[in-house]
């Protein structure tokens, strides 16, 4: 998959990728050729990503082979022990969380499991919760404070599951409480959104004491489509609808609803895997190590005046 304005990037490392191939099969020496044009792809690259159009970075944000859960466990946390059910009627897989560690902290582990098969999406109903899986996030929650250790949430869920199954159980309510809960935990929480991050469903693990978002992902009350069919009565004005919500990473470190911006490879996180998990865990060491220095008698007052100053403006 690949966006539209990517078509002269792709069709240039295409080209790129049938020289080196001639080169290896007859022997020719072309790597004069073939450093040119790397080095007019570096150029190429730098201006399409440079200029994302709101409702490309969306595209980018869902992109099929951008990082799962899964592989920030692997490739950016170790030691990770996931804990099960929330103690009232089951245990979602859509939303994951145990112990881990990452460098020297250990941390609550927090996220959204959209699953790589298709199998594994159906499984874990394509990353939207269901109640229990906000019960059992803040039991986790719960428990990481009892223990003194800080919460880490990873999110990427379009939203919360919206079917008649979870309302019955209490959606709302699972993540109201969620949220309520999470305002005055006394233990450091960051939040970080690596893809979608969709309405409450997001929201429900997401107050916390440091909010960051990588380069390419989106945070939105609404889906753009759903913007769009609600405002214009066609979905098809999603792409004004994404401009108008304001929902990329750059827009809401200027509205100061995010904290920092964790900077993706070139061409998007679907891109190269290890790097985006590097940039990830560097920023979270560097932010756990700062929390780590407030009392835990000051986290909760701290993350409330954080709160309670978005959304003024003069």
């Amino acid at each position: 998959m690949s966006l539209d304005c990517e078509a002269p990037v792709v069709k240039l490392e295409q080209e790129i990728e049938e020289l080196k191939k001639k080169a290896a099969g007859s022997g020719a020496d072309l790597g004069k050729e073939i450093a040119s044009l790397e080095k007019k792809l570096l150029s190429l690259k730098q201006e399409v990503y440079s200029k994302l159009t709101p409702w490309e970075q969306v595209q980018l944000a869902r992109h099929p082979q951008r990082p799962l859960m899964s592989d920030y466990i692997r490739l950016a946390f170790s030691e990770f022990i996931e804990l099960h059910g929330d103690r009232l009627f089951g245990d979602d897989p859509s939303l994951i969380g145990g112990f881990a560690m990452i460098d020297k902290h250990r941390v609550m582990l927090l996220g959204f499991n959209k699953g790589g098969s298709v199998e594994e999406k159906v499984k874990a109903n394509f990353g939207m919760a269901h109640p229990e899986g906000y019960r059992k996030a803040l039991r986790l929650v719960k428990l990481a404070e009892k223990y003194g250790i800080p919460v880490v949430s990873l999110i990427d869920t379009p939203a919360a599951y919206p079917g008649a199954a979870a309302e019955a159980r209490g959606q709302a309510e699972a993540i109201g409480h969620c949220i309520m809960e999470m305002t005055s935990v006394e233990v450091p929480l960051i939040a970080i959104i690596t893809g979608e991050g969709g309405s409450g469903g997001a929201l429900g693990i997401a107050v916390a004491d440091t909010v960051m978002m990588l380069s390419n992902a989106i945070y939105s009350v609404i889906p753009p489509e759903g913007c769009a069919a609600i405002l214009w009565k066609d979905s098809n004005k999603a792409p004004v609808a994404a401009e108008a919500l304001k929902i990329t990473a750059k827009s809401l470190l200027e509205l100061r609803v995010i904290d920092q911006i964790i900077p993706e490879p070139l061409g998007g996180a679907h891109r190269d895997h290890a790097a985006t998990a590097a940039a990830l865990k560097a920023a979270l060491v560097t932010s756990l190590a700062s929390l780590k220095r407030i009392s835990r008698g000051k986290l909760a007052g701290r993350r409330l005046d954080k709160l309670a100053a978005m959304g003024r403006f003069k």
